[in-house]
């Protein structure tokens, strides 16, 4: 038996629906880790989704964020948000116990800020909401389970993760402050499942700008990322990502990244 287990930025749920269903509908993905709703509870789909033989948790907010995970296996210890801000009512993280036949898998959908500005205070909160996910996935990693943290991260941790290293460099998405903050999360022991794959820096694109005809160019971005724990590591099957998702007709900006496990 293999489990396939996605992270999608679909960008408004509700803009998305179509393209989300026709894709679980064809795929069928195991888990699916879903960011940027823009939508709050009461107002997700999960009609349309449930009819799939999806269970759901979600973490929404009006307008703005919002974090989802959709899993064919029962859902439990649902947990939202990460602590440690009282300041901060965000809904950016979400994590849930996937129940299989024979083995539980913790997954959790996080959605990092994007930061705007490098001087700017959203670009703070970046940095501060980076520490508060290192502190929760160094707890999760002592439970010694296998655990899948997907979502969209805002960070290219390598210049082979950008189309144009140059022209990014310094940005808010390349930034040494934030690339630091990502190898920090790495360097507690979870492991990039592209990089279990395509070790010697081979990078497919998550996410295009919807400018410059950016997609057709191929001028993307690496941004989304499925970090796995040693335990999911030694599973890992297939990673890649459903670029077709963004070639659609209003499509979200990102593409699901896709990762398969034995």
């Amino acid at each position: 038996m293999s489990i396939s287990i996605a992270t999608w930025n679909v960008n408004s749920i509700r803009s998305r629906l179509t393209h989300l269903l026709d894709w679980l509908r064809a795929d069928k993905p195991d888990i699916v880790l879903l960011q940027e709703l823009k939508c709050t509870d009461d107002i997700f789909p999960y009609m349309e989704i449930e009819e799939l033989g999806y269970n759901i948790a979600v973490y929404g907010e009006k307008t703005y964020n919002g974090v989802a995970i959709l899993s064919k296996f029962p859902l439990s210890d649902i947990e939202k948000g990460l602590g440690g801000d009282d300041e901060d009512k965000h809904a950016r993280y979400i994590e849930a116990v996937a129940s299989l036949p024979k083995i539980a898998i913790r997954v959790a959908s996080v959605y990092v800020p994007n930061g705007q500005e490098v001087s700017s205070d959203k670009f703070s909160y970046k940095q501060r909401f980076l520490d508060r996910l290192y502190s929760h996935i160094k707890k999760l990693l002592t439970y010694e389970e296998i655990l899948v943290i997907g979502g969209d991260y805002n960070i290219a941790p390598e210049d082979s993760d950008v189309h144009e290293p140059k022209v990014w460099e310094g940005s808010v998405l390349t930034h040494d402050n934030v690339r630091n903050g990502f190898y920090k999360i790495m360097n507690l022991g979870v492991y990039d499942a592209c990089r279990i794959k395509y070790p010697t820096g081979k990078s497919e694109y998550s996410w295009w700008d919807y400018r410059a005809n950016s997609f057709a160019a191929d001028n993307g971005l690496r941004i989304d990322h499925l970090l796995l724990s040693p335990q999911a590591a030694d599973k890992l099957q297939e990673y890649y990502v459903k670029k077709e998702l963004r070639g659609l007709e209003k499509a979200s900006d990102h593409a699901p990244v896709v990762a398969k496990f034995a």
